[in-house]
């Protein structure tokens, strides 16, 4: 039954793909809305692939390149550390501290303080502004897939969105994509695919799937395969029966660490000497996405475009270091949901043959913030990346800056000189965090355990107002407070701090609306999607 459910999911998913891909010419009228993009020269004189894998709620010590000073047995990760041997490690990479704001923030090239900082479920909205009343991104903000498509590249998402789902312009083909399958919402179950419910004619309705192929829900899909499994299967579809002739840009934001702590059994007896439930689990689970990255790498290779590829890879956040997270980001202080560093400096790299030789192996340390993908996709593909769609709505203007100088060894200063952290600023050097910020402690090498088996960092630093202040240069666990020591210093970052949320971007979003369980339950047959026009 399991062999004939697998080749029913491969069938489905492979049939739907191709008929998808006759489609693209009629979903290429999406994109910017009658927007002309600018083309530009690209910056390597030719297009390359580009392979964007976003990675979810992974902490800094879950990886083998952060565990060079304390190996251990339970992080084993050879292809990530491999991609890593053969790129550029980015070494000050930020994201936001959870999971909504730090994909919108990619996909449109804002700083999350810009284009939202909420993890509003994808069900509201506020009908009084058509614009920004909706989860995720502005629907008036050109999505990074749009810019790569008007530059003449084949475009596809696999995975996690949770950037919007509300109208079809909110959705991976109203951003650009020519293919998407995935789930809109923080997380779903990995094996039925369900993520919550929703009340309809005074009737409480469970079991709501979030699976999207495209052109609507995927039905006979959900529940038949672990669902990383379907997300691998599909990204190598992509890659091969892509037309070599057509630059790629593929999108791959696996489910992969999030919650709910799930695995196939053969992954997790790998990791049976671990005595700590989560930590066993998550650490299967992030070798099932090692795996999956060795696919990805082996099928680019396979297909000769391994040379003319950029990979970018990054976390989300920091690792959940909470009851029930199982992360561990040793040596960092905090993780996921706070600003302190392990809930905001990432994981992150680029790889591929696009990297030139001279850069292979190296660590730089400039900030690189997650949002400066888009213009240095831009750079690459030849595609102008201002955003006049939304200027014209009156919207923020991307903060996206180009970090392919950088990483291609022409400059190793990054043009990003601050980081706003909504609250909180890093700047130069320095770091500034105000109000009570909470997870203020430390993980040890192996977290959670015996004695703290839950997880979860109880203490809380009050910064008050003023506001709490560190050099993250030399001091990068951010023990030492030098708001008392260094006042000039803190009145100038107090000024800079006030002067970003001066710029804060925060319409009101609404609340659940009932048409999306309507939409559900009715037309989409207990799938979420679209409920607005």
């Amino acid at each position: 039954q399991n062999i004939l459910s697998r080749n029913f999911v491969l069938e489905t998913m492979f049939t739907s793909f191709a008929v998808v891909q006759l489609m693209l010419a009629l979903l290429a009228a999406r994109g910017s809305v009658g927007v002309e993009e600018r083309l530009v020269e690209p910056a390597t004189g030719s297009k390359p692939h580009i392979v964007m894998i976003l990675v979810d709620d992974w902490g800094w010590a879950n990886v083998g390149y952060h565990r060079k000073d304390s190996p251990t047995p339970e992080v084993q990760t050879p292809n990530f550390d491999s991609l890593v041997s053969e790129g550029v490690e980015l070494d000050q990479h930020y994201a936001y501290k959870f999971c909504s704001p730090s994909r919108s923030s990619l996909m449109s090239g804002r700083l999350p303080i810009h284009v939202n900082i909420l993890n509003a479920s994808p069900n509201i909205y506020n009908p009084n502004n058509n614009v920004s009343g909706f989860a995720g991104i502005p629907r008036n903000m050109t999505g990074m897939a749009s810019k790569m498509k008007a530059a003449g590249y084949a475009t596809h998402h696999v995975g996690k969105w949770d950037a919007g789902m509300a109208t079809p312009d909110h959705t991976p083909t109203g951003r650009g994509f020519d293919t998407t399958f995935g789930y809109y919402h923080h997380a779903n179950d990995y094996y039925n695919e369900q993520a919550g419910s929703c009340k309809y004619n005074k009737e409480q309705h469970g079991r709501i799937v979030d699976l999207w192929n495209t052109t609507g829900p995927a039905h006979g899909m959900n529940g038949t395969l672990y669902e990383e499994e379907m997300f691998k299967q599909h990204v190598l579809e992509v890659i091969s029966s892509h037309d070599a002739s057509t630059p790629l840009f593929l999108y791959y934001a696996p489910h992969i660490v999030h919650t709910p702590l799930q695995v196939p059994d053969v992954y997790l007896k790998r990791y049976s000497m671990i005595d700590d439930h989560d930590r066993q689990y998550y650490h299967a689970m992030v070798a099932f996405l090692d795996d999956v990255i060795g696919n990805i790498t082996t099928a680019l290779k396979e297909r000769n475009f391994w040379n003319n590829t950029l990979i970018a890879v990054s976390a989300d956040n920091g690792g959940p270091v909470y009851p029930g997270g199982g992360a561990n980001n040793f040596p960092q202080k905090g993780g996921k949901m706070s600003n302190w560093q392990g809930g905001v400096r990432v994981n992150a790299f680029a790889s591929g043959g696009l990297i030139p030789q001279g850069m292979r192996g190296k660590k730089v340390d400039g900030y690189v913030a997650l949002a400066d993908w888009y213009a240095t996709f831009c750079a690459l593909a030849g595609v102008d990346p201002q955003d006049e769609r939304a200027a014209a709505a009156h919207l923020p203007p991307i903060d996206s800056l180009n970090m392919w100088p950088m990483l291609s060894g022409e400059n190793m200063t990054s043009p990003r000189v601050e980081v706003p952290l909504s609250p909180g600023l890093i700047s130069g050097d320095y770091k500034i965090l105000v109000g009570d910020v909470a997870q203020a402690g430390y993980t040890g090498p192996h977290y959670p355990n015996t004695t703290n088996p839950n997880g979860g960092i109880k203490a809380v630093q009050h910064c008050g107002q003023g506001g709490c202040l560190f050099n993250i240069k030399e001091d990068p666990e951010e023990r030492n407070d030098l708001a008392k020591t260094m006042p000039e210093v803190l009145k100038n970052m107090q000024a800079r701090l006030e002067a970003w949320e001066d710029t804060a971007f925060n319409p009101e979003r609404g609340n659940p609306w009932p048409e999306a369980c309507r939409k559900a339950i009715e037309d989409y047959g207990g799938f979420w999607g679209p409920f607005l026009e």
